[in-house]
């Protein structure tokens, strides 16, 4: 049996070592402040930061933008589902650009999946999601929430430079 090539183990973890640095990342942040939300915000009151950007505290059981109320757990294992593709995926993830975007994206589906198994909720994965970053004229959403499209935009525009760098 050939090993592969040095160089392709070592980019390939290097790759992990960064996926899983982003991603423990952003859940240490997106708890961190969920935790920092719920603590100061549970009386009900806002805080204005700038412009149209409050701190306004919400819960939600669904998905995002509030759809699916109820779908909790279904929800949550899709996740899940998603977070192990993404890691079983690691292995082809050439540039550094896919690390950061494969992590962003696990980081933030496991921050929401820790509230679903661990913020109230009666029974598996039936917890509600905090979120309390509220613009005013988006959804209210969490860090966890923008380390996902932040990711997913990144793993779009990664995986469309790497497939226009292989038709030249």
């Amino acid at each position: 049996m050939n090993a592969p090539p040095r160089s392709l183990t070592s980019k390939a973890s290097r790759g992990t070592v960064i996926t899983v640095a982003v991603a423990a990342l952003v859940v240490l942040l997106d708890q961190l402040t969920k935790t920092w939300a719920v603590n100061a915000l549970d009386d009900g009151h806002d805080v204005d930061v700038i412009w149209t950007l409050r701190f306004h505290l919400t819960f939600n059981g669904g998905m995002a933008f509030s759809q699916g109320r109820g779908l909790g757990p279904v929800i949550g294992i899709v996740a899940i589902i998603v977070v192990v593709i993404l890691l079983v995926s690691l292995r082809r993830t050439g540039s550094t650009v896919a690390a950061v975007a494969v992590g962003l994206v696990v980081g933030g589906a496991a921050g929401n999946i820790l509230d679903r198994l661990f913020r109230s909720g009666d029974g598996f994965l039936k917890g509600e999601v905090v979120d309390f970053i509220d613009l005013q004229w988006w959804p209210v959403f969490n860090v966890a929430d923008a380390a996902v499209v932040i990711g997913g935009i990144l793993l779009l525009v990664s995986t469309a430079l790497a497939s226009d760098a292989a038709r030249r």
